[in-house]
């Protein structure tokens, strides 16, 4: 069996350095969370400039919100196609249930169930689909509308507050 020893490079590209250090953090077993003046001090330690990690940790915080949003939206659409089916069930088992006792037979509310439950399948691999530009249309007037309602719910709350004074 031969030996397989790394050679080691003189120099690492950038991409190879974060790939090291996350490695490197993800096998560094602590149960403590670093503080965000060890995260300054380490970026110090590297050189990296203030104003760097400042920017760098505010997009991570931006990232970190718009990754909650989606993760909100999706649950929201999820929420909503998980409604339709429940209506889809309720209202074809009664459709199918009223054709089999009036005829004895199942008949046209087969072409309900059929037609009904392709607009069903349809809506669920849309609720499902969380990649594209339609779901960025969708998550984005989604956004903007929440936005919205924050914004009437804030401005309503301060209403009421300076009638009762």
């Amino acid at each position: 069996m031969q030996d397989i020893t790394p050679q080691y490079p003189d120099s690492y590209s950038q991409e190879d350095i974060q790939e090291i250090l996350q490695l490197a953090i993800a096998n560094h077993h602590t149960d403590d969370e670093l503080s965000r003046e060890q995260l300054w001090e380490i970026a110090s330690e590297l050189d990296i400039s203030n104003a760097v990690i400042q920017s760098a940790e505010r997009n991570w915080l931006e990232r970190k919100a718009v990754n909650r949003q989606r993760q909100a939206f999706d649950l929201h659409r999820r929420q909503k196609f998980k409604q339709k089916v429940t209506k889809f069930a309720i209202i074809n088992t009664f459709l199918v249930s009223f054709n089999f006792i009036a005829v004895g037979t199942v008949s046209w509310s087969l072409y309900i169930l059929l037609f009904w439950g392709l607009g069903i399948a349809l809506n669920g691999w849309k609720a499902y689909q969380s990649q594209g530009e339609a779901y960025e249309r969708e998550f984005q007037r989604w956004s903007f509308q929440n936005e919205v309602k924050q914004t009437v719910a804030t401005v309503w709350t301060k209403l009421q507050k300076a009638w009762q004074l």
